[in-house]
């Protein structure tokens, strides 16, 4: 059994295959982003699903593309859990841009990938190879136009008080905005980021608002300017993205896009579907 796996900070899409490239089955998980959960809780969001426990020791591959896993010490963390779940299986673990540049970028085509989800990234892709220009620090310092990215605009708009009265309102309906909430999801909860990303949702539902127009404009200047202009031949190249919030967003990205001169490629909301049949051509030697 073959395991195909994409992972962000929010959530995990499961699915296997068998050698001939046939679904066994499929699931999901929350998020396995091993920079900002401890080996405990990552082993507890994989057993705790049935189908992956009840097949744990029938899986002989598993392919994994997670956020988090650019880095050695995150990637040897969820590694061990791995080798101590699926006790049979080989494991090839790679970032998720590999995930995005399988599910995007047409075989030897040279692109920019981005990624806009609970975080942001962006990746060059010559046709053969991978390169980064820019190394994540993740949310606090970076992930420009991302879902936690635009939830934190929106929960400073709030208590700044320039967030319009009537979405205020319907803001503190949808949401626990009290002070002490807020607080303890940020800097004392686990995953901090998938929490301000919820938020954007939100912002997605009521993005005609000119204020929100703005703060939507604002992330994906800072992401264009200080990620996608980072390649010299950005304008040459189709740009592709990833990800929920490029999927909500593709209006607006297309239109920050054309400003700058750029050219938008495709928006694949869910890349898992795609990654699953990149390694179904690779079974079948294609």
């Amino acid at each position: 059994m073959i395991l195909v796996v994409d992972s962000g900070s929010t959530k995990t899409d499961w699915i296997a295959v068998d050698k001939k490239g046939e679904t066994l089955f499929s699931t999901q998980t929350l998020g396995l982003n091993p920079q900002v959960l401890s080996s405990a809780i990552l082993k507890e969001r994989i057993i705790n699903n049935f189908d992956l426990y009840q097949n744990r020791k029938e899986v002989n591959h598993l392919y994994f593309y997670g956020a988090g896993c650019g880095v050695d010490s995150p990637q040897r963390r969820i590694r061990k859990v791995f080798d101590e779940i699926f006790i049979n299986s080989e494991i090839v673990i790679k970032e998720d841009t590999f995930a995005a540049v399988y599910a995007a970028s047409d075989k030897g085509e040279k692109s920019i990938i981005c990624i806009l989800g609970t975080g942001s990234n962006c990746t060059y892709f010559d046709g053969l190879n991978i390169e980064q220009r820019v190394t994540s620090l993740g949310y606090i310092l970076m992930d420009e136009a991302s879902g936690n990215f635009y939830g934190k605009q929106l929960i400073r708009s709030y208590y700044f008080k320039t967030m319009p009265e009537d979405l205020a309102k319907e803001f503190e309906q949808e949401y626990d905005l009290s002070p002490d909430t807020v607080k303890e999801n940020i800097y004392r909860r686990e995953n901090p980021n998938t929490y301000l990303a919820s938020f954007s949702k939100f912002l997605i539902k009521h993005k005609k608002n000119k204020l929100f127009q703005d703060i939507i404009q604002k992330g994906l200047d800072r992401f264009i300017n200080h990620q996608i202009l980072q390649f010299q031949n950005a304008k040459e190249i189709p740009i592709h993205f990833i990800g929920s919030v490029s999927f909500y967003l593709k209006d607006e990205i297309k239109k920050a896009l054309k400003l700058k001169g750029l050219v938008m490629g495709r928006i694949v909301q869910r890349p898992i579907d795609e990654l699953v049949k990149y390694h179904k051509n690779l079974i079948e030697g294609t």
